[in-house]
């Protein structure tokens, strides 16, 4: 037997590594009214999508809507610049097809952890979301050991949260989404979403964008929501949000 060659001397290396997905749940078998649907949602933006890797997941379809042709869903996500790569089946029939249509099998689930100190603000966001609603084609990129930078705009239904530190984002925050960060939050781009900053208590946080039209605005607890009209020397323009005596104070920049 030939000695085994030193690993410095090898050609490659096999390390682990995680691979973010976008997870597209499937409600319906009728191929028609997937296609109909996708139109509705993404024919005003094609390139909403730049072949981000996406699980395909039937845990929630719907029995009754007949069979599904796998292989035609892929070719249809494939039209709206979406690269299939896995399944997370509901019957053995559709391991089977996944085979087929070259998909890894994952039965596999994870949940965002729950803040525990937005307090009131509960009620206006929900935290623990299922990850399947966070575009995981956002980028963290480590500018920085204290900041998250994140270069994609998030749409609604997405939440990004930079846990013990500040989140920058270099992108528009679309109404319905929403971004929370321990520390202060810097949005150089239009703010139309949630914003909730110093979510752990942190009184000394700032939120900072350059077009102040949120939805909500919350620092260490106390927050603002678009039921109450942004004053008209912020609104729209750049502008930064502190708390000073248990109120939110808004300057423009």
């Amino acid at each position: 037997m030939s000695p085994r060659p030193p690993a410095h001397s090898l050609s490659f290396e096999i390390k682990s590594a995680s691979l973010p997905l976008v997870s597209f749940i499937v409600k319906s078998a009728d191929l028609k009214v997937l296609s109909q649907d996708l139109q509705t949602r993404l024919g005003d933006t094609p390139d909403f999508f730049d072949n981000d890797a996406v699980l395909i997941d039937l845990q929630h379809l719907e029995v009754t809507s007949g069979p599904l042709d796998l292989a035609a869903l892929v070719l249809l996500l494939r039209t709206h610049r979406m690269n299939p790569v896995a399944l997370r089946p509901l019957s053995p029939a559709h391991e089977a097809a996944a085979t087929l249509a070259g998909l890894f099998l994952t039965s596999e689930a994870r949940t965002l952890p729950p803040s525990t100190a937005t307090q009131e603000v509960v009620r206006e966001v929900e935290v623990v979301r299922e990850v399947e609603v966070v575009r995981e084609v956002v980028r963290e990129i480590a500018a920085s050991s204290t900041a998250m930078v994140v270069d994609k705009p998030l749409r609604s239904g997405q939440h990004i949260y930079a846990k013990g530190r500040d989140l920058v984002m270099l992108a528009m925050v679309n109404p319905g989404a929403e971004i929370m960060a321990d520390g202060h939050i810097h949005v150089y781009a239009p703010l139309r979403g949630k914003a909730i900053a110093g979510a752990k208590g942190d009184t000394s946080a700032r939120i900072f964008t350059h077009s102040l039209e949120a939805e909500l605005l919350s620092i260490a607890g106390v927050y603002r929501t678009s039921d109450t009209p942004l004053p008209i020397e912020v609104a729209g323009k750049s502008a930064q949000v502190w708390l000073a005596n248990d109120k939110l104070m808004m300057q423009g920049l």
